[in-house]
């Protein structure tokens, strides 16, 4: 796909995100908070996003931090930085390393591998094998199988195909740029997955290139590879 250029008007966070609707959604309102305040989701990632995630951790008395069910053959690494909410479930073979937060009745399934900065909101899925790390899920949102999602977002109610891969880093390790408003946009960002916006969907086995962006309700095919603005 080309990289064809949008008004930014379209990708802002309260769009992609239907941040009005939060209450709706049962997207939790720190987040709303933190998702408006970023305005794009791009500023949302790396430091900002591992600062919030830090926040919404240190507001929970210590010995409250651990409410769901997990197996005792899960391993937490820095688990004082870690957040287990009541109904969430951790299954065994499990890796979750801090600072993570991870919201009522989300599961995070057997041989699953979550490095940190991770924010997974409630009824969200971490599935078999799949590895997470600087991003966030937002309710019922689903990476259920053999997926990588690195620098990410994925909005209410996305579903990644088996085997899908949200690539975040550039052959030549330069800056993500976006093409916005007719202008090539730097992100400041070298590590940028992709960003779903609600209920967005890929098929099994496809990519995304760095920096791509899937408008609310859009599809990635099996087998294809994206890159810049999927659009309906």
């Amino acid at each position: 796909m080309n990289r064809i250029s949008i008004e930014s008007k379209f990708i802002t966070n309260e769009i992609l995100f239907e941040l009005k609707r939060a209450e709706e959604l049962k997207i939790a309102k720190d987040l709303q908070e933190f998702l408006l305040q970023s305005e794009f989701p791009w500023r949302a990632l790396g430091k900002p996003l591992t600062q919030f995630v830090e926040n919404c951790i240190n507001k929970i008395d210590k010995n409250d931090r651990i409410k769901g069910k997990v197996s005792d053959q899960a391993y937490l690494e820095n688990k004082e930085q870690i957040v287990i909410c009541e109904g969430a479930v951790v299954e065994p073979g499990a890796y979750i390393s801090g600072p993570t937060f991870i919201g009522p009745n989300a599961i995070v399934r057997h041989g699953a591998y979550v490095r940190g900065s991770v924010y997974i909101s409630e009824g969200a899925v971490v599935g078999h094998t799949t590895e997470c790390k600087g991003s966030i899920l937002l309710p019922f949102a689903k990476a259920a199988h053999f997926n990588y999602v690195g620098d990410s977002i994925l909005g209410y109610d996305c579903n990644l195909g088996a085997g899908t891969k949200l690539a975040n880093l550039k052959m030549n390790h330069k800056n993500i740029i976006i093409a916005l408003d007719n202008k090539k946009v730097d992100t400041g960002l070298k590590k940028f997955g992709a960003i779903l916006g609600n209920r967005a969907q890929t098929g099994c086995n496809s990519v995304t290139n760095p920096g791509s962006i899937m408008l609310p309700e859009t599809v990635l095919l099996p087998n294809h590879t994206s890159l810049g603005v999927i659009r309906r």
